[in-house]
């Protein structure tokens, strides 16, 4: 029983990649979010460039997506980068020189402001920048997409 369980848990953490979420972001403008992966759908929304969303299933160049307030729709897989964009979900992200707490605050945004993802940083950071330019670090909490 207890090779049993060893081989389940060594499989199980094996395949742990394979659970990592993948994060895209909407690259065309007024892009239109569907119930169901075709154009003769019904429109749901239409979803903003820049626009991080999860991607939850591919299907012949269509990707179900979720967003940030856990909407599920399909967006055709053209309309969708790579390019990595978090949205802050916090009332006010700080934004601050280095990844810790007490360094330096450099900017603060606002919710719903869209911040690209420069690298993850150190466990609970990620290295950001805004579109005027200005860099630095976010708390994950602080913000949707990693």
């Amino acid at each position: 029983m207890r090779r049993l369980a060893a081989a389940f848990w060594g499989l199980t953490f094996a395949a742990a990649p394979a659970w990592a979420l993948e994060y895209l972001s909407v690259a065309e403008a007024g892009s239109v979010m569907y119930d169901a992966p075709s154009q003769k759908a019904k429109p749901l929304f239409i979803i903003l460039r820049g626009t991080p969303v999860e991607a939850v299933v591919s299907l012949e160049g269509w990707v179900k997506v979720r967003d940030a307030a856990g909407d599920l729709a399909w967006v055709e897989k053209k309309s969708l980068a790579e390019k990595r964009m978090l949205i802050v979900t916090a009332t006010s992200a700080e934004v601050r020189s280095q990844a810790e707490a007490g360094a330096p605050l450099v900017f603060e945004a606002d919710k719903d402001v869209l911040l690209e993802l420069v690298e993850p940083g150190p466990l609970g950071w990620a290295k950001v920048r805004h579109r005027d330019g200005q860099s630095g670090y976010v708390r994950a909490s602080q913000v949707w997409g990693l």
